[in-house]
C-alpha cells in the first residue's frame, strides 16, 4: 500500500468507511498505518472505522502474532434503504473492477459511461 498519496479537499462518492472496506479487502492483514496513508485518513480514524465496521457486523479481526487479519462478512446488507439488497460483496466487486480498470488505462484519456476498451 505504497507512501503517503497528497490530501485531497472538497467532496468525493465513496465514503471513508467503503475507502477502509476496500483497503482491507484488498490486503486482509494491512496495518492501521497502510491503511491510513493509502484511504488518506488518521490513524486515529481508521481506528475508529475499523471499530464501527466491527460493531455493526461487517468486519471481524483476530490476533495474529504482532497484526491483525482481518474477515470481512461478503454477504452483510449494505446499510443504506437505497441499497436495499445490495451486499458488502457487490460493493467490493464494483470497487475492484474499478482498480482493473484504472490499471488498464493508466495513462490513458478519460472515457464516457458504458465505454469499454
Amino acid at each position: 500500500m505504497g507512501g503517503v498519496p497528497e490530501p485531497h479537499t472538497g467532496w468525493t462518492f465513496l465514503t471513508n468507511h467503503a475507502r477502509v472496506l476496500a483497503a482491507i479487502a484488498d490486503d486482509h492483514t494491512a496495518r492501521i498505518r497502510d491503511i491510513a496513508a493509502h484511504c488518506r485518513l488518521t490513524e486515529r480514524a481508521v481506528q475508529k472505522i475499523i471499530a464501527d465496521l466491527e460493531e455493526a457486523g461487517y468486519l471481524s479481526h483476530s490476533r495474529e502474532g504482532r497484526g491483525n487479519t482481518y474477515r470481512i462478512e461478503p454477504g452483510k446488507v449494505l446499510r443504506h434503504p437505497a441499497e436495499a439488497g445490495l451486499t458488502v460483496a457487490s460493493l467490493l466487486s464494483v470497487l475492484a473492477r474499478d482498480e482493473a480498470y484504472r490499471g488498464d488505462r493508466a495513462g490513458g484519456e478519460a472515457t464516457t459511461v458504458g465505454e469499454r476498451r
